[in-house]
């Protein structure tokens, strides 16, 4: 077989997802990652080779399901009540984290908690609803919402006491 030019190993994503489609996929799962292993190369028209290609089973998802802005909500929350030395902010992050969140976490002076949520429309609301809940040893009193055009940042992380 010919060498075959860096040039024509790009898969053009159009056509993507009807190649792996066409000759199937294995799946493997590493870390927290999940890869199809397919790909095809071409050095002429009349002749293809199947080499294993990884790409990212979240590539798939981006291309099937465009983000766009009308579809991303984020809001500025506050929770009041026992919600502080309960695990709340730490309990926060790995919730945001699960539903695909970007934001952050910070408890307050005056005893409560902040955050700020940004995605998906339905996981805000997934998360708010969970925060008004909280995790077991919390006793939440007061929840409030807010629209907000902060930045959330990459991720969702903690941030110091204000």
């Amino acid at each position: 077989m010919a060498s075959i030019p860096a040039s024509r190993w790009v898969v053009p994503p159009r056509l993507l997802s009807h190649w792996i489609n066409a000759i199937g996929s294995s799946k493997t799962k590493t870390a927290s990652y999940s890869y199809s292993y397919s790909g095809i190369i071409s050095d002429s028209h009349s002749h293809y080779s199947y080499i294993p290609v990884p790409i990212p089973r979240r590539c798939f998802s981006a291309m099937a399901t465009p983000q766009d802005s009308a579809s991303t909500k984020t809001e500025r929350v506050v929770v009041k009540g026992k919600v502080q030395g309960v695990f709340y902010r730490n309990w926060t992050i790995e919730n945001a984290t699960q539903l695909g969140l970007k934001g952050w976490v910070r408890n307050r002076r005056d005893g409560s908690v902040e955050a700020l949520f940004s995605g998906p429309s339905d996981a805000v609301q997934e998360m708010e609803q969970r925060c008004r809940r909280g995790p077991p040893d919390a006793i939440v009193t007061g929840f409030e919402a807010f629209p907000s055009t902060d930045d959330p940042g990459n991720g969702f992380e903690g941030k110091p006491t204000v």
